[in-house]
């Protein structure tokens, strides 16, 4: 499997791997993965990870290449759609190269690829990795996960929050990505009011340490008047971050990692949409509970019809996450908390 990037995308990617290895249980896998995304998921059972750093470039390809020199696959699952991937895939022996479908690939990444997925029109992330274990054969399609949290990372993560229940939230997307995915910090901050007023829950900030980072925790907890706020906003490791968000009752978050991270843990959450499509893009199991402002996004900034649009396309304007508001995600809180208990005595485990 080669698929470098990004935290959510692995993420979702997990069922594949485990809807193969419960078609064919003796298959070795081996996931070509970014060195980030490695972090998180490192420990996955039954996966040899071999870790490409995209900021080595060529050289990082020659050398990974050397070490899967005398290593011929039986399949490629190419699942990134990339150019550098697919300059990646070159060094890469197998007998076939499987690859998304025409209308789906990006960057000409068909003409890298023996064998291309069938069309699956308005495809939930998910449900497209999925088609790469249908093209294989596998019939049963269950989305299971089961991801590696070793003890460390518990002990890390009770470090930061105590014993309190708490709810995590995660303010920003990828600082690196103009992607104008992030909410108000005044919303936030009625949010955090809520869980402590109504539920007595903490609410621990999470996320990278960059200056945009920082500045939004900052800005949250200044508004927020109870002082029910632990920020641990560049404090963690993404293992410790995982942990973190299996402890918590939940999780509110933009489209970003910890958004596709919570739903792997079947930790309840609460996705705020109005740049991405949640159809294509949300917390799999979680996306009854979506905040999705996408629709009146897509009206609003771009004046087109939502059902005319090109499936996937963003809505990439200052102003789109505005349309969310606090009123709607403390009504989707409520109904999380609510649902989760009742969810998680009635569905069976990632272990069963």
């Amino acid at each position: 499997m080669l698929r470098l990037s990004a935290l959510g995308d692995v993420c979702n990617l997990v069922p594949t791997v485990r809807a193969l290895q419960r078609q064919w249980p003796e298959a070795r896998i081996t996931w070509i993965i970014g060195k980030g995304e490695h972090s998180l998921l490192a420990g996955l059972s039954g996966v040899e990870f071999v870790v490409y750093d995209k900021a080595s470039g060529i050289a990082g390809m020659r050398e990974l290449w050397r070490r899967l020199d005398t290593t011929r696959f039986d399949v490629l699952l190419h699942m990134q759609q990339a150019l550098r991937a697919s300059v990646l895939s070159l060094g890469l022996k197998a007998d076939v190269r499987v690859g998304y479908d025409k209308a789906r690939a990006k960057d000409a990444q068909h003409w890298f690829t023996h064998r291309q997925l069938a069309p699956h029109p308005r495809a939930h992330v998910v449900d497209s990795f999925l088609d790469f274990a249908r093209l294989l054969g596998v019939e049963d399609h269950a989305a299971q996960w089961d991801l590696a949290i070793p003890e460390a990372a518990f002990e890390e993560a009770a470090g930061l929050t105590g014993d309190a229940p708490y709810v995590l939230m995660s303010p920003c997307a990828n600082p690196r990505l103009r992607n104008f995915r992030n909410w108000s910090a005044e919303g936030y901050a009625a949010v955090v009011e809520h869980a402590w007023v109504q539920h007595g829950l903490t609410t621990v900030l999470t996320g990278g340490g960059s200056t945009q980072e920082r500045e939004m925790g900052s800005r949250i907890q200044s508004l927020s008047q109870s002082g029910a706020v632990v920020d641990a906003i560049g404090a963690s490791s993404l293992k410790g971050l995982l942990a973190l968000i299996a402890r918590a009752r939940a999780v509110v978050a933009p489209d970003s990692g910890p958004v596709h991270m919570a739903n792997a843990l079947n930790t309840p959450v609460v996705g705020l949409f109005a740049t991405t499509n949640p159809d294509r893009a949300g917390p799999y199991r979680w996306r009854d509970f979506v905040v999705n402002r996408y629709p009146d996004a897509v009206t609003t900034y771009l004046h087109k019809d939502p059902e005319t649009l090109p499936w996937g396309q963003r809505v990439r304007h200052p102003d789109a996450m505005s349309l969310i508001r606090a009123d709607d995600v403390i009504r989707n809180l409520e109904a999380v908390l609510a649902a989760s208990s009742t969810r998680k005595e009635t569905e069976p485990s990632d272990e069963a």
